[in-house]
This record gives structure tokens, C-alpha cells and sequence, in this order.
């Protein structure tokens, strides 16, 4: 079984390649504003974090279902998207180094929490099939003890600026995150667990995704 990744995220083909799996990137080309827009405007409110983590993650893997490819889709497309949660409000990625700063200023010594949405479509000679979503929580606790120096080394490396929550766990970030509750995969932006249940949802036996040398 062939697993397709709708992402540009290379925290999230690391975190697959390193679970034994080699999967097919695809582009998805979607306006994450416009669809958020939309949505929200349908129905009269903001979308909630769960809700709109899910409705990105979806929009991602209908996308990249649809592209043109040299080869039709054969196997699982997988779409995601996380924000980052912090006295009520959603954060992505800060793409500046003072929104990023401003960020860290708010966050460091607390806790906030991140949302991991997950898209899978099963896809076969490029028609999609089935479909399942699910979203992966997990709470992030910041060191307190952070200096201006060390932040401002941070912010320099500009690591913080394309991720949400302005942070990472799996490189620079790390050694400024003192505790995790939930899987750790969720806040690198892919919660293995959950792939792994909407894999074995769809009827399909999460080994068999294993294709890279060592993992067989």
C-alpha cells in the first residue's frame, strides 16, 4: 500500500520517513485563508480549533486528489494541518521574526496546546473512495527560564518562522520545551498514532505502508 502526503512539511516526511515510510509528495494547492473565509462566513461564526485543523487537513487531500499527475493516485492520500492554542487564540505560523518573538514572549514558562488535523482518502487508479478525518491533541509546556539571548538566537536561525506556534520539537526548538502530554508526533504536525487507527479504519494493516530500506 502506497501512502501519498498532500504537504510541503519536511518535519512531516522525516517523522514518516523515519517510521518506515517513503511516501509520494504532492503539492496541494489551496488558498488556506480563502477556505477558512468561506467557511466561516457559511456559518456566521469562527471555526473552532478541532474544526478548523480537520476542515484544512480535508481541503489539503481533496486537492492533491485532484491534481494532475504524471501517474494516478494508487493507495492513501493523507492531507494535515496543525495551529497552535495559547489563551484562547489560534496561532499558525508567525512567518515574521517579531510576530515570532511576540509569540514567544507570550508562551514562554506556559502551557498551550496543539491541534493536529488529519485527512486520509483512499484512492484507487485515481478515483477517490472513502474517506476519514481526525484531529490529535497534545499540550506543550515551554521552559521558563528562556533568555532574550537565547530567543533571539532562535528567532535568527528563522526555524520558528514557518511552523506553527513558532516553534519545533524534533530540531532547534527542543531543548526550550519541558514537557509534552499526548503523543509527541502530534506536535511535529502528524500524529503516527492516529494515522495509524484511520489506516486500520479503512481496512488496511499499517505494515504494509512500510517501504523504506530497514523497515521490511
Amino acid at each position: 500500500m502506497r501512502l501519498y502526503l498532500a504537504s510541503t512539511s519536511p518535519a512531516r516526511l522525516a517523522l514518516l520517513r523515519a517510521a518506515g515510510i517513503e511516501p509520494v509528495l504532492i503539492n496541494p494547492d489551496v488558498d488556506e485563508a480563502r477556505v477558512v473565509t468561506e467557511t466561516e462566513t457559511a456559518r456566521g461564526a469562527a471555526l473552532e480549533p478541532r474544526v478548523l485543523v480537520e476542515l484544512l487537513a480535508r481541503a489539503k487531500a481533496e486537492a492533491a486528489a485532484s491534481a494532475r499527475l504524471d501517474a494516478p493516485v494508487n493507495g492513501l492520500l493523507l492531507g494535515g494541518d496543525s495551529v497552535f492554542v495559547l489563551d484562547g487564540v489560534i496561532y499558525g505560523k508567525p512567518h515574521t521574526a517579531d510576530a515570532a518573538r511576540e509569540r514567544w514572549e507570550r508562551q514562554r514558562g506556559r502551557t498551550g496546546t496543539l491541534y493536529s488535523g488529519h485527512w486520509l482518502i483512499e484512492i484507487a487508479d485515481g478515483v477517490p473512495g472513502r474517506s476519514i478525518g481526525a484531529v490529535a491533541v497534545a499540550e506543550v509546556t515551554f521552559a521558563d527560564d528562556l533568555d532574550d539571548a537565547e530567543l533571539d538566537a532562535y528567532i535568527a536561525t528563522g526555524e520558528p518562522l514557518f511552523v506553527a506556534g513558532a516553534f519545533t520539537i524534533d530540531s532547534l526548538g527542543a531543548p526550550f520545551i519541558t514537557s509534552i502530554v499526548g503523543d509527541p508526533s502530534t506536535v511535529v504536525g502528524l500524529s503516527l498514532p492516529t494515522l495509524r487507527r484511520l489506516v486500520r479504519t479503512l481496512g488496511h494493516e499499517w505494515p504494509t505502508l512500510w517501504n523504506r530500506p530497514g523497515a521490511l
